[in-house]
């Protein structure tokens, strides 16, 4: 697995699938990037190039516990470009990941192409998605047998009153099989450290980033699933809204994971705008 070093001296990993012209990916999570896969087969448009944020996956800890925060992230995907010997690249950016992507985008304009944001987080431009808006999403599912249970999970946990995660997994998915349950496992984070500082205080700046975003002459797309609980289609819309031009892409039938749920719907999209 190759490597790299980020300018603090960190030993950062990255994984590399297919061929062709390059396409950053940055996992959410912050997790191990090995649940991204090829994203549903993507890897046979673009070479991605898929890095493990540090203290994930194969990538180092770092001595300084405080680089966790999503800010500071930013400068690894800029030290992997430059590692790369890119002078622009399209970038990718997953869930939490697309916080990152997003500042990215923000700081170094200049050195991106395309940017692609799925199933995007929004705490980086200060969307907030209500406990109403997640509900109501969630009972587009109340046909499922699985809804009964997960469904008094999140309204619990909506409510603070309750803290089984776990129990609401099947609504970040399409379809609740058995691939589904084995990719929510390996998507679970396992650094609760770099969870918890990941947005520590001064982790975003969104009335920054947005004036940064609003400037943007990169081509934007985001997509999200019909059933995204993460990010909802309604809070995505107003992420796109951000942008002086960005596509928006709703996945029917997807969730959290749409090149997971429907592979080459997620591919057709993403390999299209990537062109």
């Amino acid at each position: 697995m190759p490597t790299f070093t980020a300018p603090d001296g960190t030993l950062l990993a990255y994984r590399v699938h297919g061929d062709g012209e390059p396409l950053l990916c940055v996992p959410g999570g912050p997790a191990d990037s090995r649940y991204l896969g090829d994203l549903g087969g993507l890897s046979a448009h673009r070479r991605l190039i898929v890095l493990d944020l540090r203290g994930t996956g194969r990538s180092a800890l770092p001595e300084d516990r405080a680089s966790y925060r999503c800010d500071r992230l930013v400068e690894d995907v800029e030290a992997l470009r430059r590692h790369l010997g890119l002078d622009r690249t399209d970038l990718l950016g997953h869930s939490a990941g697309a916080n990152i992507a997003t500042q990215y985008a923000a700081r170094h304009p200049e050195r991106v192409g395309r940017l692609l944001l799925v199933g995007p987080g929004t705490r980086a431009v200060g969307i907030e998605t209500s406990a109403r808006t997640r509900r109501e999403l969630a009972r587009l599912r109340s046909g499922e047998p699985w809804f009964p249970a997960a469904f008094a999970a999140l309204e619990a946990i909506t409510a603070g009153t309750g803290t089984d995660w776990e129990a609401v997994d099947p609504f970040f998915h399409g379809r609740w099989d058995a691939a589904a349950q084995e990719h929510q496992a390996a998507s679970r984070p396992d650094n609760r450290e770099a969870v918890a500082l990941f947005g520590a205080e001064g982790a975003f700046e969104p009335a920054v980033t947005r004036a940064a975003l609003a400037a943007l002459a990169s081509p934007v797309l985001l997509l999200t699933g019909e059933f995204d609980l993460n990010s909802p289609p309604s809070s995505v819309a107003e992420f796109a809204g951000l942008f002086p031009g960005a596509e928006l892409v709703v996945q029917p039938g997807a969730g959290h994971y749409p090149w997971l749920d429907d592979a080459d719907r997620f591919v057709a999209a993403a390999a299209g705008f990537l062109g």
